[in-house]
């Protein structure tokens, strides 16, 4: 049963994909979202069963072998996948998250003229992301690990006919084919060392059988995939421009998942990743760099998408600080609890964007709360989620890693996350009050009006769980005062796989930053609601006043910029120099060479043929006389 049910898991939405594929053409929405949910929710619902399956057996892991893929001298592959605590909870958050995505497409698209072609790639796009996560081996988990960079191109360019949205999906194809390179040669590394590309053979290498040294420059190189995938410093930049792509997209790849697989496979390789301690640090280091300067960028972002793009960067440089520390159930904490709000937070801006017919400008915003108060409810709720106030999901995530970061010692990583939760307090805040309170900045014309059935749904299941989802890692300092001292299940159900580290620290001091940090959330939401609200022309001054810092982080620091102007433009004189030098003088001019003695000999034969018998007589003579003295002479 375990084997059909992860069958039906994979096949349906590839089954979905190539039915959509096949009819891409056709602009029935309603034939191709049922193919497209349907396939999903069957995926789902085999998820569910495996994971019922897996609570009811007492064994840690089944492996489903289907087939020997490759067999090359010592280098053996199998198609087989790993069903554990770990898959299968990546598993249901895969399927019901993008179930709910699913859903919520068949209103967001419902005016678009190529929805098959659109819940195709969706399909596709969820296949590739439950073979990543149930491969067994890194070269199969490497299959779907493109496969979602593939979807992603797709996607992110879907509206094709829009070059800037095109030009950003071919620049997130080429960022992450960066750090796939590092993957790559990480591949390499692990596989000269342990002969082998099996996780429970990459699981088992302990520190006297194997070269250290090989393992951290194995670990190095695939923390460069983890960079490029999971968009940390300097590869971050493509998912700001990633917002290109319909919002559903932006809620599902790059929030809910794909952006997420980098902190899986840290997490699913963490055995091999405590054997190098230093690129742990340097993960750590790199996280928090990256959350607070994320953080930054997204309090001068006018767009509503590009605030919550900068938010996600920031958020998974949350999970690699907690990877880095070794607090490998934090990090996956954090990454179930953001899949809730931040999908939610996606989904409710795309119902803001579809409500005033496509506007993305929050300037061009405000007083939403009463017309749209079904959509301004979920985002209040994902809102409070993200910045991480008591009692919803994000603050149980987030203290985790904070508590983890301050218990481990690493002062200097807590003070930089320490400062984001505090930045992300004012964005948050900036951004909420801009989009639904105040007055109302819409332009003429346009009628707010709030979706059907199919967008409410999926808003309402988000918000429950970015509500509800926090209680699963309750903190022992919280449950050991609740009745019936409910345990961290989370951390309890990992428990068998996952190695957690243990930090040392009072619960006086855990309890100080868990309140401490909270009311100091709280006292910045309080003073931009102030500030904005009641004292408009401060802002308008504070902004004036430091005019030049908010044109910086209004720019991106000038990354982007820099990067074409430095990398891409050079990059681009060389292959025109190349281009121009190789194909057009050499390769070309020589075929002109050979063209123009062709011709010569065209026009020779051509004489030749002219339609006159004497000639055809002359060369008859001709060509006896030569046979007869070659037979004579030779």
């Amino acid at each position: 049963m375990m084997k059909i049910a992860l069958m039906a898991l994979l096949l349906a939405p590839l089954i979905g994909a190539l039915i959509n594929g096949f009819r891409w053409k056709k602009p029935d929405l309603k034939i191709a979202g049922f193919i497209g949910v349907t396939s999903c929710f069957i995926s789902f619902l085999s998820a569910g069963f495996l994971f019922l399956s897996f609570l009811s057996q007492k064994k840690v892991d089944f492996l489903v072998s289907f087939f020997e893929w490759l067999n090359i001298s010592s280098f053996k592959v199998s198609f087989s996948f790993l069903v554990d605590p770990l898959s299968v909870l990546m598993l249901l958050l895969i399927t019901g998250v993008g179930f709910l995505i699913h859903v919520f497409s068949l209103y967001y698209m419902s005016h678009d003229d190529r929805p098959a072609k659109y819940f195709s790639y969706l399909n596709l796009f969820i296949f590739s992301m439950l073979v990543l996560v149930s491969a067994d081996n890194l070269f199969l988990m490497f299959l779907g690990w493109e496969g979602v960079g593939l979807c992603s191109y797709l996607l992110i360019g879907f509206w094709f006919t829009d070059k800037q949205k095109a030009a950003a999906g071919m620049k997130a194809f080429i960022v992450n084919r960066i750090g796939d390179v590092g993957f790559l040669l990480g591949m390499f590394l692990l596989f000269q060392e342990f002969a082998s590309l099996q996780f429970d053979v990459l699981s088992e290498g302990a520190p006297g059988s194997v070269h250290l040294s090989a393992v951290k420059w194995a670990c190095f190189f695939l923390f460069m995939g983890v960079i490029g995938k999971s968009a940390q410093i300097p590869l971050y930049i493509w998912l700001p421009s990633a917002m290109a792509g319909p919002t559903p997209v932006s809620a599902l790849i790059h929030a809910a998942t794909m952006v997420t697989a980098g902190i899986y496979l840290i997490v699913r390789m963490h055995s091999l990743f405590i054997l190098a301690p230093e690129v742990l640090t340097l993960i750590s280091w790199v996280g928090a760099m990256t959350a607070m300067l994320a953080a930054f960028i997204a309090c001068a972002q006018s767009d509503i998408k590009k605030v919550l793009a900068y938010s996600t960067v920031s958020q998974l440089g949350y999970m690699c600080v907690a990877a880095g520390l070794g607090a490998f159930t934090a990090s996956l904490f954090h990454l179930l609890t953001h899949a809730f709000f931040k999908a939610l937070l996606f989904l409710t801006a795309g119902s803001v964007i579809h409500a005033l017919n496509g506007e993305q400008n929050i300037y061009n915003m405000g007083g939403l709360r009463k017309k749209l108060p079904f959509t301004w409810l979920c985002f209040l709720i994902g809102f409070l989620a993200l910045i991480g106030l008591p009692p919803f999901s994000g603050f149980f995530s987030k203290d985790e890693i904070l508590w983890s970061a301050l218990a481990s010692g690493q002062f200097a990583v807590f003070s930089l996350i320490l400062l984001t939760a505090f930045v992300t307090a004012f964005y948050m805040s900036r951004l909420y009050i801009l989009v639904f309170h105040g007055t109302s900045r819409l332009k003429s014309g346009v009628t707010p009006h709030e979706g059907g059935f199919f967008a409410k749904f999926p808003l309402g299941i988000l918000a429950t769980l970015s509500v509800l989802g926090g209680f699963i890692g309750i903190p022992h300092l919280i449950s050991e005062y609740l009745p019936g001292h409910p345990p961290h299940l989370l951390a309890e159900y990992l428990k068998p796989i996952v190695i957690q580290k243990q930090f040392k620290g009072t619960h006086l001091a855990e309890g100080i930053l868990m309140i401490g940090s909270s009311v100091f959330i709280l006292s910045i939401v309080l003073i931009s609601f102030w500030l904005y609200l009641k004292r408009q022309k401060t802002v308008f001054f504070l902004k004036k006043k430091n005019q030049t810092v908010f044109d910086a982080l209004e720019a991106a620091l000038g990354v982007d910029s820099f990067c074409y102007s430095k990398m891409v433009r050079p990059v681009l004189n060389v292959s025109y120099d190349l281009w121009w030098g190789v194909d057009v003088k050499m390769i070309q001019g020589f075929i002109i060479l050979i063209q123009k003695k062709l011709l010569v000999l065209q026009e020779l034969f051509e004489s030749a043929q002219n339609g006159k018998t004497q000639s055809y007589i002359l060369f008859m003579l001709l060509g006896l006389i030569i046979c007869t003295l070659s037979v004579f002479l030779f």
